[in-house]
């Protein structure tokens, strides 16, 4: 009879051909065959638990035969959220358990989805990031724009320049999608000091015009409004004719909403135009278009006050913005001698604003200020302003006490509005609060954002969703009142893995981040996400990870080491998404470490090179480079991800309750299992010993060992320790585990195998047949025999364990 150790041996030496000879066998061939092609087709859990060669071929590859009857049991065990500490799976001792719910996607399969929780994170980081972007954005366009308009020499280098001609209609509120060039050229070449000049001669008469339609809807106003006072007057007179009555106070009153309505357009109208004026105004262009002789298209301190324009145009209040404003305000309240002069006729909304801010007063109409600032400062006078304001009087009373103004506006001899520490506070508070209004902006779009995600489950109905459409273009730096919703459309239905796809040939990486943002296909239909690993793969490795890295801590290390492993577990499920191909993996060395220590592997041993190789293999051929490597591992790591033939991140397979990784690790596990079980028919050692090497990366305390009878078994064995031992206290038997082995070794492969070789020997030598102990025959004429390979095993042993 061929020994234990020998039979091992000749298995181990080539593991990689001994299983290849099993699955080569014919039944193990079809059952793996018959697996692989039909598990793909399965929808449901019950669907699978129905079709017994599936279940019954997954379960024995997960060393779960004896369970086999259990399905209702397993049932739940595949229900479980492993994301979950409680769930049934994860509060099972028997990792099993846990490992073969980690092999199927049942409870959180990777479905259609317009954006998955990881994409909508991104979403809300990349926002965060533009916002506080626009500052330095600003800043390069300023840069660009001082540079460039030095260099110009007529209005249409201006204006066929993208970069100038943004910045200036920005400044000016010109819309891209609607302006005339003939109009703004002739604008940019206008003298507003020439009465001859275009902007005078067409824009100065439709000025004079608009104001006069404003003084006349005025009239109109007043008119119907005294109109509607007498005609209320009269209905409360007896024997008034109240239908009458009502009817001519509606007739009047759709004349003030009228007329009401067509100043608001007629304000807006002259608004442009005063923008045309200030346009021409500007610059310096001759009647032509060209730049004078040895001249610049502006002077210094009309390109400043262009630049100061600029930052102020932005809808948010920058960081730049802000300063400009404190600088402005310093200026307006230094020189004011009354209320009326520090807001100014015109109103200032500047003023307004900056008060506004700086003591959290959220008024909504300029009287409120100018009365706060008036009110009677006697604390003692109930009915003072301030004093009535009620929960806001902490604020009001503050703004009040900060100026120096009197009951009727105006300021003592020799008293400022501020004085100098009154004005450090007020901009103080101002430069503390002045973005407070954008921060509880963002924080509502966000908020709308994701509650409207919720009702996006097409293109379509992304397109309607205003909250989500206008959040999402905003988040890429695309202003969603300037982009074309087709563009939009066909951004989103493009395969991001086809070079020639739309959505390159725009040639903006902005529109490739909305792309990668959402999940569309062709048709505008959800489709599954771009995902370079399933969330129960990233969630199984984070883990492993943690499990690996402190399994064999002392009590004294251990919190300190799980906190480092939590801390890099959830760098690598925090960063994982982001990845886009396998050179970005290869390149963040940090999260490919994970993976390799989480399946057990050490990272120093692994070279780039090597893991290139891996990854570029065809796993689908039998003959590639990982799928013929000596470690499994390898193929398992390169098949959890979800690459393309060229590298590329691709999109998960929608409605598969395995992924490609899940499939490869069941059937490598189907092999393992059967060529145990095969090997056990033929000499029981031989399956204890592959059964050890097998689960020696997943031993984490002695425990481990003394809970699982057959590793307690080669335990005892190898140690020549009796089986009575079994009957100990199980912390006595713990305590025997650790003073004979040295757990942190079993990650070791050369001592590994050295620890079995030295349980192949001990195996044959506890079952020889014999009554005394088989070593003593070496030393006496006993008729007990050991064959010639145990000796040369025992010889091995002396020297070199």
């Amino acid at each position: 009879m061929v020994s234990t150790y020998l039979s091992y041996n000749l298995v181990v030496r080539n593991l990689k051909q001994s299983l290849t000879r099993v699955a080569d066998q014919t039944q193990v061939a079809r059952d793996a065959a018959y697996y692989k092609d039909n598990i793909g087709k399965v929808k449901s859990l019950d669907e699978f638990m129905k079709n017994d060669r599936l279940y019954q071929y997954a379960m024995t590859a997960y060393g779960l035969e004896d369970m086999i009857y259990a399905k209702a049991f397993m049932k739940k065990v595949l229900q479980s959220d492993l994301t979950d500490s409680s769930s049934f799976a994860n509060s099972l001792t028997d990792s099993r358990y846990r490992d073969f719910a980690a092999a199927f996607s049942f409870s959180s399969g990777d479905k259609a989805i317009a954006q998955t929780t990881v994409q909508t994170d991104e979403m809300v980081d990349l926002y965060n990031t533009t916002i506080q972007n626009q500052s330095d954005a600003l800043a390069e366009e300023t840069r660009y724009y001082n540079i460039a308009i030095d260099s110009v020499k007529s209005v249409d280098d201006v204006l066929n320049n993208d970069r100038l001609r943004g910045y200036v209609f920005t400044v000016f509120g010109i819309d891209e999608n609607s302006w005339s060039r003939e109009t703004v050229r002739n604008l940019m070449s206008s003298d507003p000091d020439d009465p001859n000049s275009y902007v005078n001669t067409t824009w100065g008469p439709r000025l004079l015009d608009l104001n006069s339609r404003i003084t006349q809807a005025n009239s109109e106003i007043s008119d119907a409004t005294t109109k509607i006072a007498d005609y209320q007057t009269q209905l409360q007179q007896d024997g008034a004719d109240v239908a009458d009555l009502n009817a001519k106070i509606s007739e009047q009153q759709l004349i003030v909403s009228g007329r009401t309505s067509q100043i608001t357009s007629y304000n807006n109208s002259i608004a442009a135009i005063n923008n045309y004026f200030d346009l021409a105004a500007a610059f310096d262009f001759s009647a032509d278009g060209t730049v004078p002789s040895g001249s610049t298209a502006q002077t210094a301190d009309k390109k400043s006050a262009m630049n100061e324009l600029y930052v102020l145009a932005n809808p948010r209040v920058t960081p730049s913005a802000a300063l400009l404003n404190k600088q402005y305000f310093e200026q307006k309240v230094a020189s004011a001698r009354t209320v009326d002069e520090l807001f100014g006729d015109p109103f200032d909304r500047r003023i307004f604003d900056f008060l506004n801010a700086a003591y959290g007063i959220n008024a909504i109409v300029p009287s409120t200020i100018e009365n706060i600032l008036t009110s009677d400062r006697d604390p003692d006078n109930a009915s003072s302003y301030v004093n009535m304001a009620g929960s806001k009087k902490d604020a009001y009373l503050a703004l009040m006490n900060a100026f120096n103004f009197k009951q009727d506006g105006t300021l003592d001899t020799g008293v400022s509005a501020q004085t100098a520490d009154q004005t450090k506070q007020t901009t103080n508070y101002y430069m503390a609060a002045y973005n407070d209004k954008d921060d509880a902006a963002d924080e509502a779009a966000i908020k709308q954002y994701k509650s409207g995600l919720t009702n996006v489950t097409s293109l379509d109905t992304f397109m309607s969703t205003s909250t989500v459409y206008n959040f999402a273009l905003k988040a890429v730096g695309l202003d969603p009142t300037k982009v074309s919703t087709l563009t939009i459309k066909n951004v989103l239905k493009s395969d991001l893995n086809d070079p020639k796809s739309y959505v390159y040939t725009l040639k903006d990486d902005r529109y490739v981040q909305l792309a990668k943002a959402f999940n569309f296909d062709a048709k505008g239909n959800m489709t599954t996400p771009l995902a370079v690993q399933s969330t129960v793969a990233i969630t199984q490795i984070a883990k492993d990870y943690i499990i690996a890295k402190t399994k064999f801590a002392s009590s004294s290390e251990k919190d300190a080491l799980r906190k480092t492993a939590e801390s890099e577990a959830q760098y690598y499920q925090d960063n994982i998404g982001k990845i886009d191909s396998v050179s970005e993996l290869l390149a963040d060395r940090k999260l490919m470490n994970v993976v390799l220590t989480a399946k057990g592997i050490d990272p120093k041993t692994v070279t780039d090179d090597y893991l290139k190789k891996i990854f570029a293999s065809d796993l689908n051929d039998p003959k590639s480079f990982a799928n013929t490597e000596k470690d499994d591992r390898f193929a398992e790591i390169a098949a959890s991800f979800n690459f393309d033939a060229k590298g590329n991140v691709t999109r998960l397979e929608a409605g598969t309750v395995q992924q490609r990784g899940q499939l490869l690790e069941t059937q490598h596990k189907y092999l393992q299992q059967t060529l145990e079980v095969q090997q056990g028919e033929e000499n029981a050692g031989v399956r204890l010993a592959l059964y050890f090497e097998r689960k020696a990366g997943d031993i984490t305390s002695a425990y481990d060992i003394l809970g699982d009878t057959a590793l307690a078994e080669v335990f005892r064995t190898t140690y020549s320790l009796p089986d009575e031992i079994a009957n100990m206290d199980i912390d006595q038997q713990a305590k025997l585990v650790e003073k004979y082995m040295t757990l942190s070794e079993l990650s070791d492969p050369d001592k590994l195998a050295k620890l079995l070789q030295r349980f192949t020997v001990m195996y044959d030598l506890k079952n020889s047949g014999g009554t005394d102990n088989p070593v003593l025959a070496l030393f006496s004429n006993s008729g007990a025999s050991i064959s010639g390979d145990t000796l040369m095993a025992i010889a091995q042993l002396r020297s070199g364990y």
